[in-house]
């Protein structure tokens, strides 16, 4: 994509218009300090500047994400709300009667994406806003996100731009140069990346997206990931009236 100041345009009236079309009044979405999320606050900004909140949750997180993430919202004039999530985990893991380390099993880890989910839905309800996604279409495709956690939103402004579409557009938009070069991290402890939890550098998976190219040992596990995901991309499975059960056609491998 060559003229990101057209795409900029084109994702702030998208957002406009769907946020017109549900009667709602603005947007409400997380500011982890990554470049996605930060994408989105500054063209959330821009399309209600008077209607957007971003929300800084963490949840024994890396104290350098919080600042990222400030930095991005006072940089961009993005108003915003921190709101630290510690408390309301512990209280889950004590509930289960697990302790906290890193790294965090997965079951564990999704606690969080979760709670913010619920944050997030709180404010849109309160305020009459929608929840707004900074899920990409990298993220997306081979589904690197946690079902009705990160992925439980009502828009998803990004999720036709790959990562390396994205720090495009992110150096277009002029975010810190910190921000854009930061290693992409769910920020859940440290030394935790993107690439080493998928087991793939965006620039693969990216390559692949967008021409269909790639090594074939590589083209095979993202094929892989994609097929194995799958059910995140859809509506839960829903039994019809008259529909015979136990049908292969009918299975889906979760």
């Amino acid at each position: 994509m060559n003229n990101w100041s057209q795409e900029r345009d084109r994702i702030v009236t998208w957002l406009q218009r769907m946020v017109q079309n549900a009667n709602a009044k603005g947007l409400v979405f997380g500011l982890s300090g990554g470049i996605d999320s930060s994408v989105v606050g500054v063209l959330t900004q821009i399309a209600f500047p008077e209607n957007a909140l971003g929300l800084i949750l963490p949840c024994h997180s890396l104290p350098q994400d919080q600042q990222d993430a400030v930095l991005v919202a006072e940089k961009f004039a993005i108003p915003y709300r921190i709101f630290s999530l510690d408390c309301i985990y512990d209280c889950f893991l004590n509930l289960f009667g697990e302790s906290y380390s890193k790294p965090l099993p997965l079951p564990l880890a999704n606690i969080i994406p979760r709670i913010r989910m619920s944050v997030f839905y709180y404010f849109a309800q309160k305020e009459n806003y929608l929840v707004c996604g900074a899920t990409n279409k990298s993220e997306l495709t081979v589904g690197y996100y946690t079902k009705f956690g990160d992925g439980g939103v009502d828009l998803m402004p990004l999720a036709h731009l790959t990562k390396t579409e994205i720090r495009q557009l992110a150096k277009y938009l002029d975010l810190p140069t910190s921000i854009i070069e930061k290693a992409p991290s769910a920020g859940l402890w440290e030394g935790q990346t993107d690439e080493k939890e998928m087991g793939i550098p965006y620039t693969v998976l990216d390559q692949y997206i967008q021409f269909g190219l790639g090594k074939p040992e590589d083209i095979a596990k993202i094929q892989r990931m994609i097929e194995r995901t799958e059910h995140k991309r859809q509506l839960p499975p829903r039994l019809e009236r008259g529909t015979p059960l136990f049908l292969k056609e009918n299975v889906q491998n979760f």
